[in-house]
């Protein structure tokens, strides 16, 4: 299970309010030293919430995301390490078209942003800008410099807290 971040929290808060109001960006950057993928995993499950008080953290949704098996909520990254490819990035940009399995909302997390290249950003940016509207993107990036500028004006900027 995922390390949520503190319920009382600026971020949490901010999340809890925009997904209220249904006002959850489809692009977010989530910047800062605190833990980033959990952040990221906690706006998922804001995202495919079935739940009034989104995320509940307790409906069926929230918990696959928080396991990490919910088949709508996909880390792009590879566990060796390395950068990841080209052709990878273009296999998700297909897969980002394809309507979600269990939810109104498909999630592509992006855990760490360091290892996107320049080529791969710009893949990223047009569907970033005319992706479907069933598709979110959150990007982790202590420091959201390693984002091309014209990703990062596509998104809004959510800071994470240790």
């Amino acid at each position: 299970m995922v390390q949520l971040p503190q319920e009382n929290s600026i971020f949490t808060r901010t999340v809890r309010r925009a997904a209220g109001e249904d006002r959850l960006s489809h692009a977010v950057i989530l910047t800062g030293r605190g833990d980033l993928t959990a952040a990221a995993r906690f706006l998922a499950a804001a995202h495919v919430c079935e739940g009034a008080d989104r995320p509940c953290l307790r409906c069926p949704a929230c918990s696959k995301v928080l396991r990490g098996i919910h088949p709508d909520v996909i880390t792009a990254g590879n566990d060796d390490g390395k950068d990841l490819s080209v052709e990878a990035l273009r296999a998700l940009r297909s897969d980002a078209f394809i309507q979600p399995n269990e939810g109104a909302c498909k999630v592509f997390l992006f855990p760490d942003c360091r290892r996107l290249t320049v080529q791969d950003q710009n893949v990223l940016l047009k569907l970033v800008e005319e992706g479907p509207g069933y598709a979110a993107f959150l990007f982790c990036a202590e420091n959201p410099g390693v984002l091309l500028p014209t990703v990062r004006s596509r998104c809004v900027e959510l800071a994470v807290r240790p």
